[in-house]
Order: structure tokens, then sequence, then C-alpha cells
């Protein structure tokens, strides 16, 4: 009698594959929309288009899925901030820029309102907080950079010697944070101009120089 061959077991199918930048760029809409604790892991994958397994073995964990986003969102969306302290020659101009450019920004239907970083992860559940440690230091970053700026035109001769620059950056970065607060509130952009003309007002006196001190 003709022996009848054992059933070979199934191969596993290989892993799914999906485009990473693809899926991290709907993964940072889903975090910028919802913020970190309110994005479930489930609102990721669906956005993604993966399964939770495929998001841990690419990603690690949700965290280290945010951590990636933030870091996308810094080359891309909030990569502005850093060209145009840069680019500009002057640091009012470099401030004002940023500041005007900041309430076009915040304010796009074409992605979520307000900044991602600078009213993130404010307060949080304990076990998030060195997600909301890596945040401040994001935003301890920027501060820095805005403060530099402003001592580079100290040392130029463009602000006067008595500019306090860690003050003056701070005021800017408070600035920053209120809009995206308010946009996310539903402000438009020609409220957040209107509000940056305020500020410059207050900063210049009411002319066209700043005032010692900020």
């Amino acid at each position: 009698m003709k022996k009848v061959a054992a059933p070979q077991p199934r191969s596993r199918g290989r892993p799914r594959e999906f485009d990473e930048t693809k899926a991290l760029d709907r993964a940072l809409e889903v975090f910028w929309r919802l913020g970190y604790e309110g994005a479930s892991v489930a609102d990721l994958t669906q956005a993604m288009g993966i399964t939770p397994p495929s998001l841990y073995g690419a990603f690690g964990s949700k965290a280290g899925l945010y951590e990636r986003a933030l870091a996308r969102y810094q080359s891309e969306q909030g990569a502005y901030t850093r060209r145009i302290l840069e680019e500009e020659p002057t640091a009012r101009g470099a401030l004002e820029r940023l500041l005007r450019e900041s309430a076009r920004n915040f304010t796009r239907r074409k992605h979520a309102t307000g900044c991602m970083i600078s009213t993130a992860v404010l307060r949080c559940a304990e076990e998030n907080q060195p997600v909301a440690d890596l945040v401040a230091g994001l935003r301890g970053e920027a501060l820095g950079a805005l403060e530099a700026r402003v001592a580079r035109g100290i040392q130029e001769g463009e602000l006067p010697p008595g500019t306090d620059a860690e003050s003056l950056a701070r005021f800017v970065g408070a600035l920053i944070q209120g809009m995206s607060v308010q946009a996310q509130d539903g402000a438009t952009e020609a409220q957040l101009v209107g509000l940056v003309e305020v500020a410059l007002r207050a900063w210049t006196g009411g002319g066209g120089r700043p005032r010692a001190g900020g």
C-alpha cells in the first residue's frame, strides 16, 4: 500500500511590511492632535495601518514612537524656528519673524493646531514622567537657542548692553506657548498676529528700538 506523505507544516508568512516614514507621519498627526496620553495604541495603529506587534517591533514602545514623532516634527513642521534664527541678520528681525510665522503655522488647517512641543505633556501620570521630561528638555533647548540669538544681538551692538537675554528669550517663549494654546482653542491667524503686534510694541516701547532690559 502506497504511503501517503504527511502534510508539511505551513511556513509562517513574512512580517507585514510597511512604509515606516509614512506610518511615522500618521502617528505624528495623532500625537499632535490627541497628545501623548490621549493617543491610545489602538488610535495609533489604526492611523498607521499596522498591528500593535508591528508598532512595537519597529519603534519599541509607544514612548519610543512618540520620541521618533517629536524628532520628525522638529525636522519638518517645526524646523522653521532654527532656520529663522540662523537666516535673519538681526535678533529683532529673527524674533519678529518667528512670532509671525508661528501665528501662521499654528492655525494652518492642514495640520493639528498649535505647536506639538510648546504645550505638550505639561502634566501627566507619574509613569509617563520620562516622556514629560523629554518634551521639557526640547522646550529648554528652544529657549537656549532664543537666548543665544539675543545674546548675539547684544554682542553685535544691535541691542543695548543692559538687555536681559534670558528674560527676553523667556518672554518670547511664553508668548509662543500662549499662542499655541489659543490656536488650539480656535484663535485665528489674524487674532494671533494682533497679539504679536501688541508684544512688539511693548518690547520697543512704541518706537523703533528695543528698550534696555527687554
